[in-house]
């Protein structure tokens, strides 16, 4: 996104709520403002210091209002875009550029759902669609299957080649204490496990777990005097591309050709200087499209470029870190815990699944049925 300064923002406070199956009765505001408490703690402020809340969930379509009620901040800047799980990397770019205009200081970006605990149609109900709904896809898994199986009849990717990307999660999700899934997982479990929507079975698909969390930003003043080394925003980058799946232009090419673009170019770094990936996962063809579109390897080459662990703790380009959305956790919309896995990597904070000397990190995020791309370059003091 052009106008915003390189480095005119850092994030100074990373923390997730409850994850996994939370307590009865916790609402998405409850986490939400759990997360938020924790991500200040992280940073070393409270919530007198907060002048700025940004959220989105699909459980609440006035999260903004309620969250500021709860909060008691009746006089905060807000903002409660949703465009789905990408919805926080763009909150990241809008709070830089309210921060930078000088309307908040200290900015709070926040997610909570409780998916799991009510279930998952309820916490997220489609609105008809005159095009596809009366063929009666299971959405979001048949919308990514479609591209897989576009990818697979273009390219030659295989069935073998996006389990990789789901083993790779697993193995990095056993060194993260907070992954909910704890079992090792291989190629053939992966293609074995149960059918969803073809070609994917249910470990080509994200976990439906609840959640939340939050991240705090500031300005470059206030984040050097705070308890926690800033993490700096580099650049950010957004695409729309479409909302429906039959309105995709091509099923092979997402908008994160132009998200990651925009967000090189802010930032002044090409993929050769990133050190570690955290892209949206919510299915194992996001992940390979994903590296191709951002420039991690040619276009149609992404399930070549996965194989052999590539991507896992033992390959050599560090993918998804915490496990990602297939094995760490995934509360309906994912784009926060990303940009929380990517400040911990950059303060050196991931303890057996630490990248050494990582200094920078792009995020990816993907809404919709890979409609709302939008990516975030964040860097660590060596790089502003």
């Amino acid at each position: 996104m052009s106008g915003l300064t390189r480095g005119g923002a850092a994030i100074v406070g990373a923390a997730e709520s409850d994850l996994g199956a939370v307590a009865a009765l916790m609402s998405p505001i409850d986490l939400m403002a759990q997360g938020i408490v924790r991500a200040l703690d992280d940073a070393g402020l409270t919530l007198r210091d907060v002048d700025g809340v940004f959220c989105a969930t699909t459980q609440g379509r006035t999260s903004a209002m309620s969250l500021l009620e709860y909060l008691g901040l009746p006089n905060a800047y807000t903002d409660s875009t949703i465009v789905g799980g990408s919805s926080f990397e763009i909150h990241v770019a809008h709070a830089q550029a309210a921060l930078e205009a000088g309307l908040c200081t200290v900015a709070v970006i926040a997610y909570g759902s409780t998916q799991r605990t009510v279930g998952r149609r309820a916490a997220s109900a489609r609105e008809y669609n005159p095009y596809e709904t009366p063929f009666k896809p299971f959405l979001p898994a048949s919308a990514y299957a479609m591209a897989a199986s576009r990818h697979m009849y273009e390219f030659g990717t295989t069935r073998e080649q996006m389990a990789e990307v789901a083993v790779a999660a697993r193995a990095w999700a056993l060194l993260n204490p907070a992954a909910w899934e704890k079992k090792p997982l291989t190629i053939e479990g992966v293609l074995t496990a149960r059918k969803i929507s073809d070609p994917f079975t249910v470990r080509d698909c994200c976990l439906v777990t609840d959640g939340g969390g939050a991240i705090v930003m500031t300005t470059p003043e206030r984040a050097r005097s705070l308890r926690r080394k800033p993490v700096w925003v580099l650049g950010c980058g957004q695409s729309i591309t479409h909302a429906s799946i039959s309105s995709m232009p091509d099923l092979t090419k997402t908008g994160a050709i132009e998200s990651g673009r925009q967000a090189y170019a802010a930032a002044g770094v090409t993929p050769a200087e990133i050190d570690v990936l955290a892209l949206y996962d919510a299915f194992t063809i996001n992940t390979i499209l994903f590296l191709e579109d951002l420039g991690f390897c040619p276009k149609g080459e992404g399930g070549r470029f996965v194989e052999g662990g590539r991507i896992g703790p033992q390959g050599d380009l560090a993918v998804n870190t915490n496990g990602g959305g297939l094995s760490y956790c995934h509360p309906g919309m994912y784009g926060l815990f990303l940009l929380i896995e990517a400040v911990r990597q950059l303060r050196g904070e991931c303890g057996a699944r630490q990248v050494a000397e990582a200094e920078t990190a792009i995020v990816h995020g993907n809404g919709g049925v890979l409609s709302a791309q939008a990516t975030v370059i964040l860097g660590g003091t060596a790089t502003v």
